[in-house]
């Protein structure tokens, strides 16, 4: 049987996240998709749907803090952050996007990373997409 996903959830704003205490993170090995286990049984998916497919390629590039902070206690802040720059950088001569998700716990504070890079044509977006029980 075949994991449904369901996209563009008014659930899948991290935003939404406030209140709700994870279980779990994973991090894919290539960086390119985290798993979000909640206690309520609720699974998130962060990554971009077309990403290595159409000149697009997103990843997580960098975590600050420690993911076990965020384990265990409610999430006292889950926000959005992002910018998108067309000029050409070092990561190609196309368009890049950062995207950084901020959480905090009673524990601790994480910030996640994501950078997309395309030619300028795709959405760099992180995609969030909520497991259909």
């Amino acid at each position: 049987m075949s994991v449904k996903w369901e996209y563009n959830s008014i659930e899948c704003k991290v935003e939404n996240w406030l209140g709700k205490v994870l279980d779990k993170i994973g991090l894919s090995e290539d960086k390119r998709e985290m798993l979000f286990h909640f206690a309520d049984g609720d699974i998130f998916r962060m990554c971009n749907l077309i990403s290595r497919i159409c000149f697009v390629d997103v990843w997580c590039e960098e975590i600050i803090g420690d993911l076990d902070d965020l384990i265990g206690s409610p999430l006292t802040m889950a926000e959005e952050v992002s910018n998108v720059d067309h000029a050409q950088n070092d990561y190609n001569e196309g368009s890049h996007t950062w995207t950084f998700y901020k959480f905090s716990t009673a524990k601790g504070y994480v910030t996640l990373r994501w950078l997309g890079t395309s030619n300028g044509f795709y959405s760099e977006d992180v995609d969030i997409m909520k497991r259909i029980k």
